[in-house]
This record gives C-alpha cells, structure tokens and sequence, in this order.
C-alpha cells in the first residue's frame, strides 16, 4: 500500500528548467490525498541551481554530492535521503501532467510490482517519445530502444508489461529497489542504468508497469547535451550497453555476444565511427567492475531465490501481448 510519495530529481546544471518543471510537480502531488516530500538530488552543480531551490522553493529538500559523480551514483544519494517508500524518480527536464499519479498508485497493491513508467511527449506536442519497452534482439545483442502501444489504446488502462521503466519518470518501490541494489554505478555518468535496474528487476521475479494514462512532457536529453561532447557521449553510451551485456547474459549467448562485437568494431572502423574503440577501451578495462556487478546478481537472486534469464523475462512480455495489434516504434 503506498503511504506516501517522494519524489527525487537527480540534477546537474538544471537551474534554467526549474522555473518551468517544478510548479507541475507540486500540482500533481497536491491532486494525490497523500504526504509527500520533493527531494532535488545535486550532482556538484557549477550553476544558481541550489540558490534559486533555496529561495524560490524552500520546501525541496537537497543532498548535495561532494563531486560530480553521474547519474547513478546522484540518483542512489536521493533515494536513500527519502522518508517514503512510494518514489518517483523525475528527471530536471521532465513536467508532469495535473493528474499523473492517477491510476498508477493502484499496481503497488501488488507485491511483486517494482515499478511503473508513464507515457512520455513532447515538451510542446503530443508526440509520443517514449511508451512501453518492446523486448527486442539483434542477433544475440538486446536492443536498448524500441517501445510499443496497443492499437486499441484502451486495452492500456489497466497497464502494461516493459522491459523497462524509463530514468526520466519512474515510479517504483523503494524496498524492492533496496533489496535488488540500487542503481549500479558502473554506468556513469548516464546512460543504460535505467534499463539494467529494470532488467535486475525482471530476472529477480519484480515487474514493470507502463501506464497510459499517466502524462509527462520532456525535453530530450538537454543537460546532457549542454554539458558533453557527442563523441563523448556515444562512446559511454556504447561502452554502457557492453556493460549491460556483460554483466545479464549467460553461457553460449553470451559467448556469441562477445563475437558479435568484432564485426561491429570493424563495420564502424570502417564508418569512421572511431568513438567505439574508446567504447571498447573502457570496457576493457573495466573487468573487475563487471565481475562485481555479476557476482552481487547473483549474491541477490540467491537471496531472493529466483533468476530468469534475459529470454525468459523477453518471452513473458511477449506472451502477455501475444493475442493483440501492437504499434511499435
């Protein structure tokens, strides 16, 4: 049962959001009969970010990291600064709908929901960004984008399976969070860290929920783009993706994976694509990261007693939309 709600908002640099985010977000939490607190989690900001909190909105709680540390690691600090185990993870760039926690609050009811994500738009249209996470392959390699509707929309009321909840709005469990450990920090500063935890999530026997219903308006990716160069940027999000794999598949998959990777490197080689060596570099050296975030999987789901693999949480997605017209995208 949801007693109350945090919301925390992981923030770098965001000052000039604010003035038009968090106004949605005390509007939506005063439409839920329920206690809640803002937590802004600060990952060493450079800009007014903490003055213009401090005298604009007094009422937001903030932690303060110590040095700029990612994604993860910010998110993590937040999260444990929360007094409610209801959280809602909110990205800087993200406003919220009056009614967005409408029909979302009932799925906690059930103890094996981790988590639900809403339907991301456009920060001025109607577009549809993000919906539910189509488990989806190429060659043995998972697919980290991809989502998916059904054609008759209000087949979606009561929700929906997602291979995972999106950073940008995820609402989750905070004791499940705690039990399956957290956000892994070996994917900062961002990227991918979303779907791992959803997928950690998955193959521990949770579930993840996309909700309809449920609006936000997002601009994508602003901070990150003000703050890092694309070539930077693509090769962690490259580097990150070799982490996820690394680390969530198993025996032969896993093996094919790894051979899966020389023509990739050699196709953008040959593309001029030169950030992925520096992708492959990373991952290389981060050897000892990898074996740790395998070995407290599975330290957890011996804990917990279960452990899918990644084909087992893709076929039962796929099996629960099996008789339905979809829309993918």
């Amino acid at each position: 049962m949801v007693t109350g709600i945090s919301v925390v908002i992981p923030n770098f640099n965001g000052v000039e959001l604010f003035k038009y985010t968090l106004s949605t977000v005390f509007e939506a939490l005063e439409n839920v009969a329920l206690p809640n607190e803002i937590i802004v989690a600060d990952d060493f900001s450079t800009d007014k970010s903490i003055e213009f909190l401090q005298i604009n909105y007094p009422s937001i709680i903030i932690v303060k990291a110590q040095k700029n540390c990612g994604f993860s690691a910010t998110a993590n600090m937040g999260i444990l600064a929360t007094k409610y185990n209801t959280i809602l993870l909110l990205n800087s760039d993200v406003k919220l709908t009056p009614n967005y926690f409408d029909g979302q609050l009932h799925y906690f009811n059930n103890p094996k929901v981790f988590g639900v994500m809403g339907r991301i738009v456009g920060w001025n249209d109607d577009i549809v960004q993000d919906g539910a996470k189509y488990p989806s392959f190429h060659g043995v390699k998972i697919k980290t984008t991809g989502n998916y509707l059904l054609q008759e929309t209000s087949n979606m009321d009561g929700g929906i399976y997602s291979m995972y909840l999106s950073g940008a709005n995820m609402l989750f469990d905070k004791r499940i969070f705690l039990k399956i450990g957290k956000f892994d920090t070996i994917f900062s500063p961002f990227y991918t860290e979303d779907f791992e935890l959803s997928l950690r999530a998955w193959r521990l026997g949770f579930l993840c929920i996309y909700n309809h219903n449920s609006i936000c308006r997002h601009k994508v990716s602003i901070t990150i783009k003000k703050s890092y160069r694309k070539k930077l940027v693509n090769a962690i999000y490259d580097r990150n993706k070799m982490f996820l794999h690394a680390i969530h598949l198993q025996g032969l998959k896993k093996y094919l994976w790894y051979l899966q990777l020389i023509p990739e490197a050699l196709i953008r080689i040959v593309t001029f694509r030169w950030h992925y060596l520096s992708s492959l570099y990373q991952f290389g050296t981060s050897q000892k990261k990898v074996t740790q975030s395998i070995l407290n999987f599975k330290n957890t789901s011996k804990e917990i007693g279960t452990q899918k693999t990644v084909k087992e949480v893709a076929d039962y997605i796929k099996e629960s939309i099996n008789n339905v017209s979809i829309t993918r995208f």
